[in-house]
This record gives structure tokens, sequence and C-alpha cells, in this order.
């Protein structure tokens, strides 16, 4: 069976391979999708599960429950219980996954401090700055700064949950901190608090959906502030500040004839090393020796976000693939030599591809491990320009075999983006502060702001198709989007990210844009740069003389949330008290009381509140509703 067109992807590039992947017979997500739905609705699955109402959790199980009956668990759990220590069990997967890449950060920069890797201080004075927010000493060398700055963060990491956090204390703004003390949502270390996590999710531990609903905001708030600020600024000093410059985009950066290498995944340090070495004349003659017209490093997914945004392109550093639901469509390209898989978003079916493309698929992580295991190259700092080395002859020794043996698809679109946003070049875009912005939402050119940090997912339409919808509704209202995660990537494969767009803009935003010649669409980075956006609303906050997060003309939007890491962003900014729509619909549908808790009590809690809609448009209107409450209440 062959899924309808608008049931792949948005992306013109994305459908023409999905042809040639149903000519080759190969298993893939968009038929694996539609395998998974009852009878002939791709998107129907158990009522119960759907509901969040059922757990396996312990041997008397499997259990559902219905609310409307009260029949519960064998336990005594409860249909909420079950939806939200569920949910709780997802945050406290996404906020592990998050912290490994700020650990392993950590870990870069102490080894680049002591001399051991290819890195350096790229940002001595952010390192600074960050450092003295923390309340750092920031005198003497960077290397000293820098180390002070890890055994800081590292000693707050592993506070228990009864010592609240340095870390969150010396970033988060004043008034968000008050509402959490007084709510107990103000943590201690990370690892302290997915400890108790965990543990208060075993049977017969915690069984109230109150209870875990404020332990998911609590363990958000350490992840935002412990995990993400700190993997991000300290990829920053390393790699550099994001500065905005354009970016070649689409599946059509694949060029068959040269060696391609892909870093794919959410850890972008050996993808930094592996540009750096590849842009050598000694490693581009190797190439060429091996009968390619050149080497290339080809960015992917989030990693490839991370990189993008730091890294120009060039003939070398070539350009952008896309997100993760189109990562078999870049394999089955027949352009990959190398597919270099650190922490997240690499498909346990790649062997399978590896075989049939003839390209090789190395892990690049402890925590990935594909079908059958296989070899691997496990990331270490030290050896990072060695490792890169390796990576590269591997893609050069490849080369033949894949040219010789597999037809590529060629003549695949390229297309332009602008990337490479940071609060620092936003500001610098402005002139040297936030007041162009804040006038231009203060006299109505812009309504207000929309962070869209989401990933893409196959649930109730293709590929992209609902982020590119909502964005392009937003712009066309006036309200400039931050684009992060995969999110991004779909609208910059669509074109939003590019300067041309503010045609699909309305008449504020679009004078704005032309006026300081950037796209209605920022693209912001990656899902850990959720963090760094609510930093700029501090930022925003304070300009504005202290407004209080929750009143603020923004919202956040997640239009395709597919994973655990999503799930406990969204409940960070629900703690950060803001409106935040999501599509697909939860899991917790059958937790009623659970419901009534984030969509109707919150506000009066926290100031956040979940807003659910699978229809495009009507998302839009909820997110402009509130929006223009906000300006009324700020009386601009």
């Amino acid at each position: 069976m062959t899924m309808e067109s608008n049931r792949i992807s948005y992306h013109d590039s994305v459908r023409t391979v999905y042809e040639r992947l149903k000519k080759d017979g190969m298993s893939n997500v968009w038929d694996r999708y539609e395998a998974q739905g009852l009878g002939t609705d791709p998107d129907r699955r158990c009522a119960f599960c759907q509901a969040g109402a059922r757990c396996d959790f312990c041997s008397n199980g499997p259990c559902r429950a219905d609310a409307s009956r009260n029949h519960r668990g064998v336990c005594g759990i409860n249909a909420d219980g079950m939806a939200m220590r569920m949910m709780l069990l997802r945050n406290v997967m996404g906020a592990s996954n998050y912290h490994y890449h700020a650990a392993q950060a950590v870990r870069t920069l102490r080894a680049t401090a002591e001399g051991k890797t290819p890195f350096s201080i790229a940002e001595p004075e952010k390192l600074r700055t960050f450092a003295g927010r923390l309340g750092i000493d920031a005198g003497g060398s960077d290397a000293e700064v820098a180390l002070r700055l890890c055994d800081f963060v590292e000693e707050d990491f592993h506070r228990f949950t009864h010592e609240p956090s340095l870390i969150v204390e010396r970033l988060a703004p004043p008034e968000r901190k008050e509402v959490w003390k007084r709510l107990n949502l103000f943590p201690g270390g990370i690892y302290g608090e997915t400890i108790v996590d965990t543990a208060s999710t075993l049977t017969n531990v915690d069984g109230w959906f109150a209870s875990h609903a404020m332990r998911a905001m609590r363990l958000g708030v350490a992840m935002a502030y412990q995990s993400q600020i700190v993997l991000e600024y300290i990829q920053d000093i390393l790699y550099g500040i994001p500065r905005p410059h354009p970016m070649r985009v689409d599946l059509g950066v694949l060029d068959p004839d040269y060696v391609n290498i892909l870093p794919n995944g959410h850890e972008p340090f050996l993808g930094f090393a592996l540009i750096d070495l590849a842009r050598t004349e000694e490693w581009q003659e190797k190439a060429r020796a091996a009968g390619a017209k050149g080497l290339r490093v080809i960015a992917n997914i989030e990693t490839g976000q991370e990189l993008i945004q730091r890294r120009e392109m060039d003939e070398v550093f070539y350009g952008y693939t896309g997100n993760w639901i189109m990562q078999e469509a870049v394999l089955a390209t027949g352009a990959v030599d190398v597919f270099a898989a650190d922490m997240n978003c690499s498909l346990p079916l790649d062997p399978l591809y590896a075989e049939k493309y003839h390209f090789r698929l190395i892990p690049v992580s402890e925590v990935v491990v594909f079908e059958g295991g296989g070899e691997r190259l496990d990331y270490v700092p030290e050896e990072a320009k060695e490792q890169a080395a390796t990576l590269l002859q591997m893609g050069i020794e490849n080369f033949r075999e894949r040219h010789a043996k597999v037809e590529p698809i060629r003549g695949l679109p390229v297309r332009e983006a602008v990337v490479g946003f940071a609060p620092e070049s936003i500001v610098a875009a402005l002139g040297g502060s936030l007041d162009p912005l804040l006038g231009a939402i203060k006299d109505g050119t812009i309504r207000g702001v929309v962070g869209l940090v989401s990933c893409t997912t196959l649930r109730d339409s293709g590929q992209d198709v609902h982020t590119v919808a909502v964005a392009e509704s937003l712009i066309a209202r006036d309200i400039l989007v931050l684009g992060m995660g995969c999110g991004v990537a779909a609208l910059q494969v669509a074109g939003l990210c590019s300067p041309e767009a503010r045609e699909k803009a309305g008449p504020g935003l679009s004078g704005l844009c032309t006026a300081l010649g950037v796209p209605p669409v920022l693209g912001f980075g990656t899902c850990t740069d959720t963090g760094r956006c609510a930093d700029l609303l501090h930022s925003i906050s304070e300009a504005l003389g202290g407004v209080p997060l929750p009143d603020l003309p923004v919202a956040v939007a997640a239009p395709e949330y597919m994973e655990q890491k999503a799930t406990i962003d969204a409940l960070f900014a629900l703690a950060l008290g803001l409106y935040t729509y999501v599509n697909p619909v939860p899991t917790v549908i059958g937790a009623p009381d659970l419901v009534k808790l984030l969509t109707e009590d919150l506000p009066g809690i926290t100031g956040g509140v979940l807003h659910v809609e699978t229809d495009a448009n009507a998302a839009v209107e909820g997110i402009v509703g509130h929006i223009e409450e906000k300006r009324a209440k700020l009386g601009i």
C-alpha cells in the first residue's frame, strides 16, 4: 500500500526518494507508520494506549483504567495517575538525553582547557561573561576560567533535591524563582531530581497525578538551566556564537560524485573536528586520488543544526539535509559514504540501508547501538582529531564501491536559508540592543513572538506539513517566529528562513524584515536551545522593566512534537508560565483531572497554559488570541 503524497512529506525532495524506497522494496518510516494503524486509519491506535490509561509496570498487569467508571488498575491507581506517571517517566528519558549531551560538553571543555583536544576557546568573552553570571571567578587565563566553570557546573549537577541549584538561582528570572520556591518547583541538581522522579514512579510509591505533574515541571526547570543552557553556552565558548549566514539546504546538497561524510544526531563535537580536517588540502587530495571530485561534510538533524549555526558553508562543509523523518530518504539517495551516528535520532533499521546503499554506518556515542552491533567509534574528546581522520578515511575507502554499485538520485532540489541566530546575533542585527524589537512590539509593527520548538511526526499529517502551515499562518499575522529543533529544519527546507519569505509575512513583520535584512522565521538552533530562548525572554522581561514572563506577548508552539525530549520542553514552558501549543494530542485524554490541571487550572498556579489543537488555523487563532490578550494587559 502506498501512502498519499500529502501524508508523506511537505517536501518534494522527500516524496521523490520515497518512490525509490517503494521501488527498492525498502522498509521505511512511512509504510511502517501506516502499518501500525487499526483498520483503514493509519492514525488509529489502541484506545486505552491513546488515552494514556494503560500500565504494564508490574506482573498484575497490563491494566487498563476508565475514569468514567472509576475503573482502576490492580494496585488501585486511577487513569489520571497512570497517564501522568508515564508522562513523568518520558520526561526523565528526555532530561537524561539532554543531560548526557551536557555532560559530554563539559567533558570536552575540560579536556580542551587542559590542552588535550584539537579544539580551542573560540569565545573567551562569552566564557568570562557566563562565568560571571554564575558567580565564578573570571580572573586568570581562559583555561583557568574554563576549568573553574567545569568544576562549578558538575558540582551543581550532583546536588540532591534538598540542595537548591545555584545554576538556576543565578540564571532564572527573579519572579519565576519566587513562584518556583512557593510551589516547591525550585530544583536541586538534575541527577538528584532524576533519581527521585524515577523512584517515585515505582509501583505503589506515588500514585497521585498532581504530584507527578509538579515533579515533571520541576525536572523541566532543572533540565533547561543545568542541561540546555550549560551545553549550548559551552558549545558557543568552544565553537563560536551563532551569527547569521546563508546555508544550502535540502537533499540536493548530496552530490554522489563526492565523498560524503554525514555527522548525524545531536552532539556536534566530532562534526566540528570533521569539518576542520576535511578543509585541509591533504584530505581533499586523498579524496581526489580515490576518484572523487572532493570530500564533503554534510550536516543532518540536530547535530547538523549545531554545525550550520556556527560554520559557514563552502565547497567542503556544503549544506544541510533536513530532520529525522527524512533520514531514510537521505540514506537512499545513493550519495552517502559515512553516516556517523551520535546520541540521538538514528533509526534502528539504518544497518539495512547501509547494506543496500553501500555506506559505512558508525555509531560514535556509547548510547547508540544498532541491531546486530557492528563497528563503532565512541567519541573521546582527547582523540577527536584522530577519530575524525578515521571517519574521513572510511569515507574515502568506501567511495569506489558505493560509486560503482549504487545508482544515485541526481537533480534533487537545493535551496538556501539564513541560519545562525542567537540572542547575541539578534541583538547585533537590531543595532546593539533589544530596543528596536521592543519598539516594534510596543507600536504593533509585530504583535508578538512565538518560539516554535518542534520535532516532526507522521501523526495526522505528512512530515512537516502541519509545522509549515502553523508557521506560515503566524508570520502572516505579524508574529515573529524563532524556530528550534527538527521543526526549524522543516521551515528552512520549506523556504521560510529565507529573506524572500517576507512576502508571506504580514505588512508589519514584512517591513521589519526588509529593514533589518532578516527572514520572518529566525533559525534559532536545536531543541537544546529552549533554555537559550528562555534566557532571551528573561532579557526581554528585564528590558521592559521586569514584566513577568507570563504577561509577555509570547507563546511556545510545538506543532509536531514527537518524542520524550519534546515533552519535557513543554513541561518546562508551562513552569516558565508560557502559553504552550502542542500537537498531536498527547496520550492523556483518558485522564480528565490531569487534562483539567494542564488546560484550566495551571494558569492560576504557574501562569502557563497548555493548548491542544489539531487544526493549524484554529491553533494559530488560539496563539493570536493569547498574544492580543497580553498586549491589552500591558496597554500596548
